[in-house]
């Protein structure tokens, strides 16, 4: 299989929300499905959506989408809108995972993010996870979850600095009031 990796088109919008709620339906259950599919459609309705960066992995013979991630633009407190993203979510087809395609899509998105000037990239989730994509945790550079976070751990609140310095500038706390989805 010869896989490329490609910013969101058209045709594919449909067949990324699919395969979201296919993988979390898996992964968790199927209203866990249904929440991330609502919030993949939710960010592309609201001004922080960034369709540059809504990337997908194709397989290049089929066309068909096996992996997806989303980073879209996020604020602290109203503050760092323009150079701070949150990586949500991140979706593989099941029978496909642990064959780098995330990290593909990852690392792709952090190097275009960066040629857009963001400066750094908010994530939730399992620390084993990020923290071979750089990924630290978020508290220790102050950035905090707030009453709509609900993390298990303060360190599955994550944070990468995308240029050097980032972290010494960016602080505030993580809420999700702009997502009803979540909230």
């Amino acid at each position: 299989m010869t896989r490329q990796i490609k910013c969101m088109e058209d045709k594919y919008l449909l067949p990324s929300l699919e395969l979201v709620e296919r993988v979390f339906t898996a992964h968790e259950n199927e209203q866990e499905g249904k929440i991330v599919r609502s919030l993949v459609e939710e960010i592309r309705a609201k001004r922080y959506y960034l369709p540059e960066l809504e990337l997908l992995m194709v397989d290049a013979d089929t066309d068909e989408v096996i992996g997806y991630v989303m980073f879209s633009r996020f604020h602290l407190q109203g503050k760092y809108e323009n150079e701070l993203l949150i990586l949500t979510p991140a979706a593989v087809k099941t029978a496909l995972q642990r064959q780098h395609i995330s990290k593909e899509l990852i690392e792709y998105g952090f190097e275009k993010a960066r040629q857009m000037g963001f400066k750094a990239v908010i994530v939730e989730g399992n620390p084993r996870n990020y923290h071979a994509r750089g990924f630290v945790t978020a508290a220790d550079h102050g950035i905090l979850p707030g009453k709509t976070v609900h993390v298990p751990y303060i360190d599955c609140l994550m944070v990468k600095a995308l240029v050097p310095g980032a972290l010494e500038e960016i602080r505030g706390i993580v809420e999700y009031t702009d997502y009803q989805t979540l909230t």
